[in-house]
């Protein structure tokens, strides 16, 4: 099972530490990966920003190998523990667009990135994203990557190789996202194999569907994650289902990890079965 007593998102681990940069986080966030000594079962107060502005966000370009330029956003997000109200961990949010937008597509013949374009991404995002991440000895932090990497042997040796170099403390999980659909779930099972460690977990990042999620039940994945912004559950007619699909998923992995998840939907997802959110404003969504 993926959590602990402290109700993080990672792997446990065997000796409790501080956070190295504790004016990185607010007094909520630091004082949320243990309880207070004098209230074992506390629930502290939370910033009303906490709930979806990103901590931080940096942007790199890349050139692609068909020579179209890519601009790539990282944002840090706050993972909230949804049975206590606390932010537990940080997760980072990748955004990759085309510089120029859709017009500078225009007759290049190529609208999906190469496998290697999405190799050197990863890798990017990796080095950049443990920086942002800022994790203390007790923490654990979520770095995106995508299935085509993960699924040779070389993209996985590249993201272990360079991650290894990164001296830093905590538990990285990386969520798999993009293709999973396509995969056998024992091809899927492989990959992620790699990445269960005392150090590493892997987050399968699944449609909504119930079907693709049933297809993944009983793989060894610490958490999966849906994204709630192509999920209408506004409504209560809407709500319905949405729970529905949380409950599935519950039911396929012993947590569940809701993306842009209305902030007055937190407790009724809990009740869902969901374990853990990063929750959007409360703006409209678009998707």
């Amino acid at each position: 099972m993926m959590g602990n007593p402290t109700g993080r998102i990672g792997p446990p681990e065997n000796a409790a530490g501080g956070d190295k940069d504790p004016t990185s986080r607010t007094q909520a966030e630091r004082s949320a990966y243990g309880p207070h000594h004098d209230q074992p079962d506390a629930v502290l107060p939370l910033e009303r920003r906490a709930y979806a502005t990103p901590y931080e966000s940096l942007t790199f370009t890349m050139v692609t190998r068909a020579r179209r330029e890519l601009t790539v956003t990282l944002a840090a997000q706050p993972v909230f523990d949804l049975a206590r109200s606390t932010p537990v961990s940080r997760r980072i949010r990748r955004t990759i667009r085309h510089r120029g937008g859709e017009r500078a597509l225009t007759g290049v013949g190529r609208r999906t990135l190469e496998p290697i374009d999405l190799q050197r991404i990863d890798l990017q995002t990796l080095h950049q994203g443990l920086d942002m991440l800022k994790l203390g000895e007790n923490e654990s932090g979520v770095l995106p990557a995508f299935w085509r990497t993960l699924a040779t042997n070389r993209g996985r040796f590249s993201l272990l190789c360079s991650e290894m170099q990164h001296d830093r403390p905590g538990a990285l999980l990386v969520e798999v996202m993009g293709g999973l659909e396509q995969a056998s779930p024992e091809t899927v099972q492989a990959a992620i194999g790699h990445f269960e460690t005392a150090r590493h977990a892997a987050i399968l990042h699944v449609s909504p569907d119930a079907g693709a999620v049933r297809r993944l039940a009983g793989l060894s994945a610490r958490c999966l994650s849906i994204d709630f912004a192509g999920v209408h559950h506004e409504t209560a007619r809407d709500w319905a289902q949405a729970a529905a699909l949380i409950g599935v998923c519950r039911q396929a992995c012993g947590q569940v990890m809701l993306l842009n998840l209305r902030p007055e939907r937190g407790l009724a997802a809990h009740q869902a079965g969901a374990t853990h959110a990063v929750f959007a404003g409360l703006d409209a969504i678009t998707v």
